[in-house]
């Protein structure tokens, strides 16, 4: 999915979002002072394209001690999101809302993430917009530039083609490891899924393809990346 460009500064998006909700979301973005955002310097795991926000509701609630950034496109589903994680006081997850590309490349700090999530990502099924496809080989350089030594991506798809080239791209950058990928577990409730993708096509029967990286040794610097804006 595209969208335009990054704005210059941080700030709360306000329009239509409930008022609970305002703190918990941000529009497009310069370089992310993530400390300063969470008032901590807990791990930060960093989640693209969250949509409705079942991973970081669960995940934030589970995980207390560490904290947890989606990055949403669609504005109506930033808004609710936040409302989510307001609604619930989850203080240790946040939302921004923008294009993923452009806030990984320009707003997220080096060495800055624990764990990168890419979950179902829009396959652009049709030839001519598969250059939409967050997967490149900018994004695993952008992904192993972001992440901290020992730092795992992981992501899952029901797409085998696109699951293919997912693999491909990370297996062929020098800073990534492949992991055993998590085993598949029946869910214990109805909200016991990664998002609800998952949900969707597990009830439907569908295969669910899933890998995890390990970034094993920080890339060289060529190219980009925002200064830590600590």
């Amino acid at each position: 999915m595209t969208d335009t460009p990054a704005s210059s500064r941080t700030a709360p998006a306000t329009p239509r979002a409930a008022p609970a909700a305002v703190p918990f979301l941000l529009e497009s973005t310069g370089p992310l002072d993530l400390e300063r955002l969470f008032g901590s310097d807990r791990p930060v795991e960093l989640e693209i394209g969250c949509g409705k926000g079942l991973f970081l509701v669960t995940a934030a609630t589970l995980e207390p001690g560490r904290n947890f950034l989606g990055i949403e496109v669609a504005r109506k589903y930033a808004r609710f999101t936040a409302d989510r994680l307001a609604r619930r006081g989850l203080t240790n997850a946040r939302v921004v809302r923008g294009d993923a590309r452009a806030l990984l490349r320009d707003a997220v700090p080096d060495a800055s993430v624990a764990v990168l999530h890419v979950y179902f990502p829009d396959p652009w099924w049709k030839r001519r917009h598969k250059k939409r496809r967050v997967f490149s080989e900018e994004f695993v350089r952008q992904a192993a530039r972001v992440l901290v030594p020992g730092g795992e991506l992981r992501f899952a798809t029901d797409v085998a083609e696109y699951f293919g080239v997912m693999r491909a791209l990370v297996s062929a950058h020098p800073a990534f490891l492949p992991l055993e990928p998590p085993a598949e577990k029946p869910p214990e409730h109805d909200l016991d899924y990664l998002t609800n993708f998952e949900r969707k096509y597990r009830q439907g029967g569908r295969p669910i393809l899933r890998a995890q990286f390990q970034k094993t040794r920080q890339p060289a610097p060529h190219g980009a990346g925002p200064p830590d804006a600590r």
